[in-house]
């Protein structure tokens, strides 16, 4: 038997031996990964309220990946949330408080915004008490929905 024909038959009897040895012959398969139980990991509740009050807000519900909640328009609104998500940085971090703002007013509305994003928690508030609190409002318009807007 040429040298080269023993070395690949050595090999091929060395490997199903080994193989054998691995994975006995009543060895059960690895088990599947558990199912989806409707759970999202990014999932939010938001709550707005028009006039700063408790009594005014409404409180919403939102899913993202897979989509749902009780948000009224939830495919919008995590679309808006993926455009604002940038690695590394927090799209829900307030405004500085060295931040140079606008003294203008947009209304008394509040909003707060709980729950976990692209795997970090979230406790972000909002309102809209001068330019750069309306911009941060108006970056989330349709995730901060109120009714009738």
């Amino acid at each position: 038997m040429p040298l080269l024909h023993r070395l690949v038959v050595t090999a091929a009897l060395t490997t199903a031996a080994t193989a054998g040895t691995l994975a006995p012959a009543g060895a059960t398969p690895l088990p599947l990964p558990l199912p989806f139980d409707g759970e999202s990991a990014d999932r939010l509740v938001i709550t707005v309220s028009q006039n700063g009050e408790p009594d005014d807000a409404s409180t919403f519900v939102l899913s993202c990946h897979p989509t749902g909640g009780t948000h009224p328009r939830a495919r919008a609104a995590c679309a808006q949330l993926d455009s604002q998500t940038v690695w590394g940085r927090d799209p829900f971090a307030p405004v500085s408080p060295d931040a140079m703002c606008t003294g203008q007013y947009g209304g008394p509305a509040t909003a707060r915004v709980t729950g976990q994003w692209a795997g970090r928690p979230v406790n972000a508030w909002f309102n809209r008490t001068n330019g750069c609190e309306i911009a941060r409002w108006n970056r989330f318009s349709v995730v901060l929905r109120t009714p009738g807007s």
